[in-house]
C-alpha cells in the first residue's frame, strides 16, 4: 500500500491535477457515511452482478442477506472469520486488524477482531463444561463465605475506652453523679 502511495507521489508531477488525485485515491472512496450504506436488495440477475462488482466479488460468489427487513440490502453474506483465524505472516494493509484495503467485511466485523470472539477454531472445552466449571467455582466460594460467616475469626481486643465516665453526660446521664471508670490498674490482678 505504501509503495502504491509512493508511486502516486512520483507520478503526480507528470499528470494533470485531476488524474494525479485519482492515481492515489482509494478505490472505494466515499464522501459521507451515507455513501457506505448498502443499496436495495437485488431482485434481478443484472442487479446481483452490479452488486457483486460493487463489493469486489465474482457474481457466482456473491450472495446477499435475505430480504427479511434487517436492512442489510445488497450487502454480501460473508462467512465469519476471526482475526486470530487469519495468517499473521501475510502482508496485510492493516496488520493490527488483519484486513486489506477494499475488502468486504462481515456485517458483525467489530465482533470478530483478534481480541474478541474466536469462531474459526474449536474451543478447548465445550460450552457445557465451561458453565459447569464456572458454577462449581461460584458454589465453592459461596460455601466458604457461608462457613466464614458462621465462624468469625477476630482479633481479641478490649472495648473502646471513652473519657469522662464513658461519656456519661453525653449519653443523657446526670452531670453531678459522673461515675469513675478505671480503664487500667497498676496492681497485679488477683
Amino acid at each position: 500500500m505504501a509503495a502504491l502511495l509512493r508511486l502516486g507521489v512520483k507520478i503526480k508531477p507528470i499528470l494533470p491535477k485531476s488524474q494525479a488525485f485519482i492515481s492515489i485515491a482509494p478505490a472505494r472512496n466515499a464522501y459521507w457515511n451515507k455513501d457506505w450504506k448498502p443499496g436495495p436488495y437485488p431482485s434481478t440477475a443484472e442487479q446481483r452482478a452490479a452488486a457483486a462488482k460493487k463489493y469486489g466479488l465474482r457474481p457466482e460468489d456473491y450472495e446477499p442477506y435475505p430480504d427479511d427487513g434487517t436492512g442489510y440490502g445488497d450487502y454480501p453474506k460473508i462467512t465469519a472469520v476471526s482475526g486470530e483465524g487469519r495468517s499473521s505472516y501475510y502482508n496485510w494493509d492493516y496488520p493490527y486488524h488483519r484486513k486489506d484495503l477494499g475488502e468486504p467485511l462481515h456485517v458483525d466485523a467489530d465482533v470478530y477482531g483478534e481480541d474478541r470472539i474466536e469462531v474459526t477454531r474449536r474451543q478447548r472445552y465445550s460450552t457445557l463444561k465451561q458453565i459447569g466449571i464456572l458454577g462449581s467455582m461460584v458454589l465453592t466460594i459461596a460455601v466458604l463465605f457461608i462457613i466464614g460467616e458462621n465462624f468469625k475469626m477476630v482479633q481479641p481486643r478490649m472495648p473502646k475506652q471513652y473519657p469522662y465516665g464513658e461519656l456519661w453526660v453525653e449519653n443523657g446521664g446526670d452531670p453531678t453523679a459522673i461515675p469513675e471508670v478505671k480503664h487500667y490498674r497498676f496492681e497485679p490482678p488477683e
